[in-house]
C-alpha cells in the first residue's frame, strides 16, 4: 500500500492539552509539516479523500482528529492555531465560527453561491436526518413513513417501545441540537413526537454511531433524527436496519469545511479544501464515499438547512436555554 496509515493512541495529548479523541490517525510518509484536520466525520469516510489528496500533494502528512460537533466548537475556539482545517456536520456552529472571524477566505473557488458563506465556509454534502428501525424487533407491525405514523405506532404499542427508543441529547450534541431546532421550526409534530418518546422513556445519545450500534443489537427498536449517511452505510451490511426518510419532509443538513484563520499550514489547508470540493463535484464514490451536495428539488418535500444568518438564531444564549427547557419538559420525563 502506497500510503502509511498510523493509528495513534486515542488519548494521546496534543500540543499542550489533552483531549479524548474518538479517533486519531496520521496519513502519509512525507517529511513536511503535518496538516491537522479537526473533524466530526468518521475516519472511514475521509480516508480515501485524504489519500487522494496526498497522492496529488507529495511530501505532505495529514493528521485527522475526530470528536463530537459540540467539542469541535469548544476545542477550536480555545486553540484555533492548533488546527488547519475544521469539518463539522453542525452547520450553525460552523457558521458562527466563520461569523466570529475564525475562518480564512479561499478565493477563486468554483462552488455554488448557495453552498458557501463569504468565501470562508463551504458545504460539500447533503445529508438527511432519518428514522431508523430494527426490522426484527418491529415484528409484523407496519413500517412508519412519517412522523405522525411514528407517533401513532408508539401510542398503540407502548409495550414494544418502552425504554427502546432513542434520539440525540440536544444538550450534548451540536448536530442533534441543529436537527431538533430545525425540525421544531418546520412542524409542531416534532413536539408531539418528543412528548410520546418521553413517555416511552427515551434513551438520549451524543452520536449517531452509538444509536446505530444499539439498534443493530436490538437494545433499541427505533431511533429518531439519526444521521442518514451513517445509517445507510450500516444498512448496506446489516439486514437488521430499516432507514426511513420521513415522507412529510426530511431535514437535510450540509456538512461544511473551513480553513482556520490561524492555520500554521494555510497553503496546505486551502489546497485540501479545494481538493475536497473538486472530488465532491467529480462524484466518484470510491474516492468520495459521502453523499453529494445537492440543491433542494422544489418537487421533493424536504427542508434543507440553508447557509444564512437565520441559522444562528438558536445559538443565542436565551433562545437556546428556552429551547432546551421546552425539550426537557417534553422528553426528559423520568429525570
Amino acid at each position: 500500500m502506497r500510503y502509511l496509515v498510523l493509528l495513534i493512541a486515542l488519548f494521546a495529548p496534543i500540543a499542550g492539552f489533552t483531549q479524548d479523541w474518538e479517533d486519531r490517525q496520521v496519513f502519509g510518509q512525507g517529511e513536511t509539516a503535518t496538516l491537522r484536520i479537526l473533524s466530526s466525520t468518521d475516519t472511514s469516510f475521509f480516508a480515501p479523500i485524504i489519500e487522494d489528496f496526498i497522492a496529488a500533494s507529495p511530501g505532505i502528512n495529514v493528521e485527522y482528529l475526530v470528536t463530537g460537533t459540540a467539542d469541535i466548537d469548544r476545542i477550536f475556539r480555545a486553540s484555533p492555531e492548533q488546527f488547519d482545517v475544521v469539518i463539522s456536520s453542525a452547520m450553525d456552529l460552523q457558521l458562527k465560527l466563520t461569523n466570529d472571524g475564525f475562518a480564512a477566505p479561499i478565493e477563486d473557488v468554483e462552488h455554488p453561491d448557495w453552498a458557501q458563506w463569504h468565501d470562508r465556509l463551504f458545504a460539500f454534502t447533503s445529508e438527511p436526518a432519518a428514522i431508523v428501525l430494527n426490522r426484527q424487533a418491529m415484528r409484523d407491525l407496519p413500517i412508519p413513513s412519517s412522523r405522525q405514523d411514528l407517533i401513532e405506532l408508539m401510542r398503540e404499542n407502548p409495550e414494544l417501545f418502552d425504554g427502546r427508543v432513542a434520539t440525540y441529547d440536544v444538550r450534548l450534541s451540536g448536530l442533534g441540537y441543529l436537527f431538533a431546532t430545525q425540525d421544531a421550526r418546520a412542524s409542531e409534530t416534532y413536539w408531539r413526537l418528543m412528548e410520546v418518546m418521553g413517555r416511552m422513556g427515551a434513551n438520549l445519545y451524543c452520536c449517531s454511531g452509538q444509536m446505530i450500534d444499539d439498534l443493530r443489537t436490538g437494545e433499541l427498536v427505533l431511533a429518531y433524527n439519526v444521521l442518514g449517511s451513517y445509517a445507510r452505510k450500516e444498512a448496506e451490511t446489516s439486514d437488521e436496519l430499516v432507514v426511513i426518510l420521513p415522507s412529510d419532509f426530511p431535514i437535510v443538513m450540509m456538512r461544511t469545511v473551513l480553513v482556520s484563520a490561524e492555520a500554521s499550514n494555510a497553503a496546505g489547508a486551502r489546497g485540501f479544501v479545494r481538493h475536497l470540493l473538486m472530488l465532491q463535484a467529480r462524484n466518484d464514490p470510491s474516492i468520495f464515499p459521502l453523499p453529494r451536495l445537492i440543491r433542494s428539488d422544489e418537487n421533493v418535500p424536504q427542508r434543507t438547512i440553508n447557509l444564512d444568518p437565520a441559522l444562528m438564531t438558536y445559538l443565542d444564549q436565551m433562545k437556546r436555554e428556552a429551547f432546551v427547557r421546552e425539550w426537557e419538559d417534553a422528553i426528559v420525563q423520568n429525570d
